[in-house]
């Protein structure tokens, strides 16, 4: 009786073992696979579902949670440079659980097809942009609109170009503008396109660890104290898109798009938000005063100790600005009808 009860005891722990190592074993040989893993169960724990839509041969992928036609508007969130959709999680587990929410990847990232550089300059973004909104029906009222850094500036120009489709719009740390004082990053890349070098890389583009760990530097105004497996893990999802991620970044900072928001920001007729994090090394926060400038109505929410990434430094923050927003569109729409 004893041995039947030391042997069960024993298989039991075998059974709680063999998961462990295979945690620990994905942990060390293939830290990107179990990061993709992780996301997977995030998405799956914040109730979001990943989801395809098709404009002709192009395939639109997103996730989603919640159905149109709530309290408030339906949020549409646009990711930035070599991000994806998951860039967003942090904000989703802070927005009301019934809020219809939608996260795309934008063109060529991730699931998103990946085409060639008229898709990849901010009109060929928002062109597209406009193609999922159609596909998904999501233009058959009018939706809140959120994108950070180049999802800020395509965000911006899709509002100048389509306002009637909006309730309002969210502008993070965007790109695109005239910026009154230049950033670590913008100082970094005078100096690149001065002194052209081959094996210099762009700072966010990274090649190696310590790349990477300069990225996140950065990024964000707190230091992350990552595990070196984790900078392996984010590092090898990178690295096989890097000739794409330069390809984008060429088309963004050359002529047509580097200052698409400064040359369309006046024609933005729907409410605007701006939220920016006072210590952003990559987009300089003066920027903000440049919308300001030209849209004194728009609400303005600066941030201290945050920096460019405020989705991953400031999500409760930035969750609650966007609801806050929205909660007040829906009052003064209330007020004037």
């Amino acid at each position: 009786m004893e041995s039947t009860a030391v042997k069960t005891m024993m298989m039991a722990g075998s059974v709680l073992v063999v998961p462990v190592v295979a945690f620990i074993t994905s942990f060390l040989l293939w830290p990107g696979a179990l990061l993709k893993a992780y996301n997977w169960y995030l998405r799956r724990r914040l109730g979001l579902v990943v989801r395809y839509s098709y404009s002709g041969s192009y395939r639109f992928c997103y996730s989603s949670r919640g159905t149109p036609g709530g309290a408030t508007p339906s949020l549409l969130l646009l990711h930035g440079f070599s991000a994806t959709k998951d860039m967003w999680l942090p904000i989703v587990k802070y927005l009301p659980r019934d809020q219809h929410v939608i996260c795309i990847d934008m063109p060529g990232h991730e699931g998103t097809s990946r085409t060639g550089a008229e898709d990849y300059s901010i009109q060929g973004q928002v062109g597209r942009i406009h193609q999922f909104v159609r596909s998904v029906g999501l233009d058959k009222s009018p939706f809140h609109l959120v994108g950070t850094s180049m999802g800020g500036n395509v965000a911006g120009v899709y509002a100048a170009r389509h306002s009637d489709q909006l309730s309002g719009v969210t502008l993070m740390c965007p790109a695109g503008l005239v910026y009154p004082t230049d950033s670590k990053f913008v100082t970094r890349l005078r100096e690149l396109e001065k002194n052209p070098d081959e094996n210099e890389s762009i700072p966010l583009i990274p090649r190696t660890p310590e790349e990477l760990n300069d990225m996140l530097r950065l990024c964000c105004h707190t230091k992350l104290n990552l595990p070196r497996q984790m900078l392996r893990g984010l590092l090898d999802n990178r690295i096989p898109n890097n000739g794409f991620y330069k390809e984008v970044f060429m088309e963004l900072v050359g002529e047509k798009s580097r200052h698409s928001l400064q040359e369309h920001m006046h024609l933005i007729t729907a409410p605007l938000q701006v939220i920016w994090g006072k210590q952003d090394q990559v987009l300089d926060v003066s920027g903000a005063a440049v919308l300001q400038a030209a849209l004194p109505r728009c609400r303005l929410d600066l941030l201290d100790d945050c920096g460019h990434s405020v989705a991953l430094e400031r999500p409760r923050k930035a969750a609650t600005l966007i609801m806050d927003f929205l909660s007040a569109q829906e009052v003064s729409d209330k007020k004037l009808s």
